[in-house]
């Protein structure tokens, strides 16, 4: 069966249906990464997105148990130039075509990914539709698509409605769900830390009756201004308790600073990005997922930039000058790819131990 895929400024592929048979509208973004499909369909941050895959053959090694970073997706489709008819790893349970039918996410292959990620380049992020019909006036599917307006609660649709813990036997930390990653949840596993998974909306109060060690604010979708409400209660813990903000933490840690974000043209999706640790030199290969960054030029002198994207410069960390507080607009989970970053989980533990060492000093 074949699909369309119609873009915001007018252009149309056509290609071949795979996946759910629905229509869907939503922003068209591109991915970098030659492997972690999975990982990527199944990351909350991709709420409300169609996905293209850059890398030519997607679906080759199927899906898994083990790759989910959600288990119930919420990208609106997927793009790819070549779906792998047949996958190939021991660990495959199903193909892709049928995970995205299970989950129903519209598919289409057969298109020209190059062109489509040049366009998303020069123009920037767009809406842009999938669609069956056809035989429906173009016209009239660009007008329905240009009128559409897209959701801006994509954090309130994928957070948790209810608290829920990880348990472990080390430092008791509460994790901020703004729309995360399960390999946040492994790499606290992996230090034995006790875990316990909070909403969005959750208080400063409500957080600190928890009497958490440390507090992690997620990753998640969407502009970041369009939660208020996470940013007061940033500034009701921060001095009080140890934080640590991955992506979506990172820009709202800034922005209940003083910070301001702006959107980018195209964004950071992969895991190939550059970040220079400033301290040090040290380069790592980060995975990213962020279509909004922080403005370096507004960034108040309580903080600090300790990474910096290589090609553009933009802000990739900060530190607050006064209260044990870091955050890093990259994935040190990874989940789909590089593990370079991983120590930073270690430096939150580290930073809650001396913490707790000078209030025990007095």
């Amino acid at each position: 069966m074949r699909r369309l895929l119609i873009l915001e400024d007018g252009t149309i592929f056509e290609g071949e249906a795979f996946g759910a048979e629905i229509d869907v509208t939503g922003e068209i973004v591109f991915n970098t990464g030659m492997t972690g499909y999975q990982e990527s369909i199944t990351d909350q941050s991709y709420n409300g997105q169609i996905l293209t895959f850059t890398y030519p053959l997607i679906g080759n090694y199927g899906i898994n148990r083990d790759d989910y970073e959600s288990i119930q997706p919420t990208c609106k489709g997927v793009v790819v130039s070549e779906r792998a008819r047949l996958a190939s790893n021991w660990r495959n349970q199903m193909s892709l075509d049928e995970f995205l039918k299970a989950k129903n996410i519209p598919g289409i292959s057969g298109i020209d990914t190059r062109a489509l990620t040049k366009i998303i380049r020069q123009h920037g992020t767009m809406k842009a539709t999938l669609t069956d019909k056809l035989n429906d006036s173009m016209d009239h599917l660009r007008d329905q698509l240009r009128a559409t307006v897209l959701a801006t609660n994509n954090i309130e649709q994928v957070s948790t409605k209810t608290p829920y813990p990880a348990p472990g036997i080390g430092k008791n930390i509460v994790l901020v769900d703004f729309g995360l990653k399960h390999s946040i949840l492994r790499e606290f596993s992996k230090r034995d830390c006790n875990v316990t998974v909070v909403p969005y909306n959750t208080t400063a109060e409500e957080i600190l009756t928890l009497n958490p060690d440390g507090v992690m604010l997620s990753n998640g979708p969407g502009n970041p201004e369009d939660v208020p409400e996470a940013l007061e209660m940033i500034r009701g813990i921060q001095g009080k308790i140890p934080i640590f903000g991955i992506c979506m933490g990172h820009q709202l840690f800034s922005l209940a600073n003083g910070a301001k974000t702006y959107k980018m043209t195209f964004g950071h999706r992969g895991f190939n990005h550059a970040v220079r640790e400033i301290a040090t030199g040290r380069v790592d290969f980060t995975s990213q997922n962020h279509g909004f960054a922080v403005d370096r030029d507004t960034l108040p002198e309580c903080l600090i930039i300790t990474h910096e994207e290589i090609n553009d410069k933009s802000v990739e960390g900060v530190r607050h000058r006064d209260f044990p507080a870091f955050s890093v607009q990259f994935h040190p989970d990874a989940a789909p790819g590089p593990h370079d970053a991983s120590y930073l989980f270690d430096e939150f533990l580290e930073m809650i131990e001396a913490y707790q060492t000078e209030l025990a000093r007095g």
